[in-house]
């Protein structure tokens, strides 16, 4: 079967079986982390019409690179319009998102699961100009709220990936090719409908079309207008203004994954300028010189209309206070912060059958016989082990602590768990880094760049119980 045929659901199932990885047998010794100093202390026509101008797109299935074949999925080529301009994707496949979402699906999540209004799934409608949102108290029953459907109302699910195994796998390969987190909201609007105002957000979105608040006159003409057909794919940037209107001969179903909230160098600025400061204040005296006597006399919005010579001083000092800021900005502890931030906010890896039989998740513990068998399991010096994913964990910087946060042991509910962390030991740390950048090679326990045998063991058994490696053949109960 030619890929282009394919489903995208058959595409990443064909890579991520992928082949075995290489076993590194010997790695070079890793450098050493230096300590931070200033560190951070404290088959029918789709019935969606999204109103943007067409643009034509060449843009094709690329395969040549398993990199880039894991984001074929949804943009191929995407780093060439990434914050720039929407893009749209006619695939003429209506088959293209099959099993990855469907409104039997939809149906099943609320039959099984405690979904409840205003948290999990949204209620809207949006007539004459009006958007509402319907949203009784309590769980979502079937009866409810296929009944608000009936009455042409939409419905916003805010968190499948919670429910969907397949939206979680996708999203988990998202978070680590854009560095960000992804999420996704799924929309299924009656036929003649539509569910929402004009808007626009402050993230990357991407909607899949999976199944065939401003005014109107605030918004001016469209620069593109297009109907998105099922198997379809339209990328906008924050920023950009959108609404979409059901045709009326059928349903519309479709996924938007959202990526890149809070991303931006303001955000980082926001974490970097008050430790700047903070380390300024303490290491030069200009920065904790009195401001002058009479400075309310002249500054202030009540005076800025004045022409003071005084104004243009007071402004020219604060200038040169803002240059010198710059040489105490502790960068890679602010970006460590924002690495914190984004492994809490990951969702866990999806682990293939593979990595879970050789991971502690597959190991052999279990209760028989009235007792606990085969408890124990031996890892070796010439056992090859590696994480379980390349954004599994990160070594973190705080002062003199370094820490390794984790994503693990997250939950598919946002935040549900508080960020999980080890403090690493001093004679852990070469080693640790060293196995994540050695990913996705296997390497050795006795390779671990550790002063002692004790320090190679006890860093491979702390990372195993924690569920953060797994090993090139799974362990056998001593």
């Amino acid at each position: 079967m030619e890929r282009k045929h394919m489903s995208a659901l058959s595409i990443y199932q064909s890579l991520s079986g992928g082949t075995k990885p290489q076993v590194q047998a010997n790695a070079a010794p890793a450098k050493k982390i230096k300590k931070k100093e200033n560190g951070i202390q404290p088959n029918k026509k789709s019935n969606k019409k999204k109103r943007m101008k067409p643009l034509k797109s060449s843009m094709r299935l690329s395969s040549s690179d398993e990199e880039k074949s894991k984001a074929v999925l949804f943009f191929p080529h995407y780093r060439e319009n990434w914050e720039k301009k929407p893009i749209l994707i006619q695939r003429q496949n209506p088959d293209y998102y099959k099993g990855l979402f469907s409104t039997a699906e939809f149906d099943r999540i609320l039959r099984n699961n405690d979904v409840q209004y205003g948290v999990n799934l949204d209620v809207t409608s949006y007539t004459n100009g009006k958007r509402e949102t319907h949203n009784p108290p309590g769980r979502v029953l079937p009866y409810t709220l296929w009944d608000f459907y009936e009455s042409g109302c939409s419905l916003r699910m805010l968190n499948p990936q919670a429910y969907s195994s397949t939206v979680w796998q996708v999203l988990s390969i998202l978070q680590e090719k854009f560095g960000s987190m992804a999420g996704a909201n799924v929309y299924l609007t009656p036929a003649r409908t539509q569910g929402f105002a004009p808007h626009y957000d402050d993230i990357e979105a991407f909607i899949l079309q999976l199944e065939a608040n401003f005014s109107q006159d605030e918004i001016g003409q469209p620069i593109m207008d297009v109907v998105l057909e099922a198997g379809d794919l339209l990328y906008f940037p924050r920023g950009f203004i959108h609404q979409g209107d059901c045709l009326p001969d059928a349903h519309s179903l479709h996924l938007t994954v959202s990526s890149f909230q809070r991303n931006s160098w303001g955000d980082l600025l926001l974490k970097l300028m008050p430790a700047a400061l903070e380390t300024a204040m303490e290491e030069d005296v200009e920065f904790r010189k009195g401001l002058p006597l009479d400075y309310l006399q002249f500054m202030g919005v009540q005076n800025s209309e004045k022409e003071d010579p005084r104004r243009d001083k007071f402004i020219a000092h604060v200038e040169g206070l803002m240059k010198k800021l710059v040489d105490y900005a502790p960068v890679d502890a602010a970006v460590d912060q924002k690495a914190r931030d984004f492994l809490h906010d990951c969702l866990p890896p999806v682990l293939s059958a593979e990595e879970k039989a050789s991971s502690v998740y597959g190991a052999p513990a279990r209760w028989g016989d009235g007792e606990a068998l085969d408890v124990t399991v031996q890892l070796k010096g010439q056992t090859q082990i590696r994480l379980l994913g390349a954004g599994a964990a990160r070594l973190c910087g705080d002062g003199d602590t370094v820490t390794l946060f984790y994503t693990t042991e997250n939950s598919r509910v946002y935040h549900k768990e508080e960020p999980k962390s080890i403090e690493m030991k001093a004679e852990h740390i070469d080693a640790m880094e060293f196995l994540i950048h050695s990913y996705p090679k296997f390497v050795s326990v006795a390779c671990l760049p550790c002063e002692t045998v004790e320090a190679k063991m006890s860093l491979a058994e702390l990372l195993f119980e924690k569920g953060l490696i797994h090993t090139a053949e799974p362990l056998t109960a001593e």
